[in-house]
């Protein structure tokens, strides 16, 4: 047994402190390797949401459909049909007065075809995290269906879903490119 110097309680043994030490040293290493693990093997949809959508007002997951459908089978995904789409600055989710008209557009369609829904799909160009661009591309979805809500459009026909950078229109970097991909896309639902 090695002894050190009398403290308060006595004599101490420096092997006891030196395996409380090593004790404590251990319990800190293995807690910072499991705080920066990863569970590469996770099944897609484990964690509750749907491998087919983005995250929308149906929640995470959502039920796709639109642009998502079309990226899997390998479609273009531009052009859609009567309704068009809406474009963003950089970092932002303002209705501008061009696009304002757009949705005004938008709305007039949606009054004449009473049967139809509409999911707004909510883009961003590739910079920035993934999870700030969900997050932006929902409130620039939201934003659409707001406005379209002042126009007389019922909020029960409209759904918003987002995919942040996912689906991006062109994939080159350049700024041209980067704008085509700051959207809001409007997906027709319904008989």
């Amino acid at each position: 047994m090695i002894l050190a110097q009398r403290g308060r309680g006595g004599w101490e043994n420096n092997s006891g402190r030196l395996c409380r030490a090593a004790a404590l040293l251990f319990v800190t290493v293995a807690l910072a390797t499991a705080g920066c693990s990863s569970n590469k093997s996770q099944q897609p949809g484990a964690n509750g949401a749907n491998p087919n959508g983005g995250i929308g007002s149906e929640g995470i997951g959502g039920n796709g459909g639109g642009s998502l459908n079309k990226f899997k089978n390998g479609e273009n995904l531009g052009g859609n049909g009567p309704l068009a789409d809406v474009h963003f600055g950089y970092n932002d989710y303002t209705i501008s007065d061009q696009d304002g008209a757009v949705l005004k557009s938008n709305a007039k369609w949606l009054q004449d075809n009473p049967g139809k829904r509409v999911q707004i799909e909510g883009h961003c160009d590739d910079r920035g995290s993934e999870e700030y661009n969900i997050a932006l591309g929902a409130r620039r979805a939201q934003a659409a269906k707001d406005y379209l809500e002042t126009l007389g459009i019922s909020a029960d026909r409209m759904s918003t879903i987002s995919y942040g950078k996912e689906l991006p229109l062109c994939t080159e970097q350049n700024d041209d490119c980067w704008a085509q991909n700051r959207r809001d896309h409007f997906v027709i639902q319904g008989s």
